[in-house]
């Protein structure tokens, strides 16, 4: 039980050398916007809800410890389709980090936190492709991608309205990642018949 323990430890040391090490440096230099964060998709309804952020976010120095706790999660998750249900939570819960971190006038921590929590949804469908390649039934799981997709998608329209001018092209860029994912899972559903949820940005 000590070894274990002392190996938990040294993993998780590691774990946060590694993630500070890894982590890319941003630098927007333009103004922040002064619009109103609900200008754009304020009319758009998604039945969606996105968790709570918790209160350690990426500007705490606490940060690495949360983040590797999610990384030792991800690791002791077997079940595919859970793990993919683990990634959508992560991929939501960094979407809230990220707005409230543009909210703070935190625009490069911000950004790559949104890149995190994108590539996040990324690998939710990746785990999905390889629980359905089993035969496992991911329906539900599919339709949970593509409402999470389609709430992305809204927030950074808002996090757009939020972020220096210089991260906009970059952050419409990130923006793809829902957008892209919501094409493949509504491909695939179709394909089953089923008919995927609504896309309120249709036609933009």
């Amino acid at each position: 039980m000590f070894g274990s323990f002392v190996f938990l430890l040294a993993f998780a040391i590691l774990s946060i050398s590694v993630f500070r090490s890894a982590s890319p440096r941003y630098a927007f230099i333009g103004p922040l916007s002064v619009s109103a964060a609900n200008e754009e998709g304020s009319g758009v309804e998604i039945d969606y809800l996105l968790p709570y952020p918790g209160r350690i976010l990426p500007d705490s120095p606490l940060w690495p410890l949360k983040a590797v706790r999610d990384k030792l999660w991800h690791f002791f998750t077997f079940d595919t389709q859970k793990e993919a249900e683990l990634s959508v939570l992560c991929s939501d819960k960094r979407l809230g980090m990220s707005k409230i971190l543009f909210e703070r006038g935190k625009p490069e921590l911000a950004y790559s936190t949104l890149t995190k929590g994108e590539k996040y949804l990324e690998m939710a469908l990746e785990h999905e492709r390889k629980a359905r390649e089993k035969g496992g039934d991911t329906v539900e799981l599919l339709q949970k991608i593509a409402n999470a997709s389609l709430r992305h998608r809204q927030v950074i329209d808002e996090i757009l309205n939020l972020a220096p001018e210089d991260a906009k092209p970059a952050i419409i860029n990130i923006q793809n990642y829902s957008k892209q994912i919501y094409k493949e899972v509504s491909d695939v559903l179709s394909s089953k018949g089923i008919t995927p949820p609504k896309d309120p940005f249709d036609g933009e």
